[in-house]
């Protein structure tokens, strides 16, 4: 399996300080109440609330980051013209819910990482 290199618009982006919290499921309860997140609410400090809070928000935008690059792989797959099973690009645009143009942009963002993966074997 390939391992998806940097989201579009993230090369020259200022490095990051913190190292993103790790995500971690939530027990069911806590999701129902919609007064809890993470746990946040229970926290007085505004100091370790800011720090918390700005650990989630950059885990969240790494986690968001690396799910775009595993779409982008996977749609390039899809409309690989090689495959048997290729899908056109309107079926790949309603699965994930895109417009055709943006899926055309993921479609070729997506070849750009399969390309750098087998460059990099």
């Amino acid at each position: 399996m390939c391992e998806p290199k940097q989201a579009p618009g993230a090369q020259g982006s200022a490095p990051r300080r913190l190292k993103p919290a790790q995500l971690l499921f939530e027990p069911p309860e806590a999701v129902a109440d919609p007064e809890h997140f993470f746990d946040l609410e229970s926290i007085e400090d505004p100091r370790e609330l800011l720090t918390r809070s700005t650990e989630l928000a950059l885990a969240f935008r790494a986690a968001a980051d690396r799910a775009m690059e595993f779409q982008a792989v996977a749609a390039a797959q899809l409309a690989d013209p090689r495959r048997f099973d290729r899908l056109p690009m309107a079926v790949i645009a309603a699965r994930a819910e895109w417009s055709e143009d943006y899926t055309k942009k993921m479609v070729e963002f997506g070849r750009d990482l399969l390309r750098g993966s087998a460059a990099a074997e």
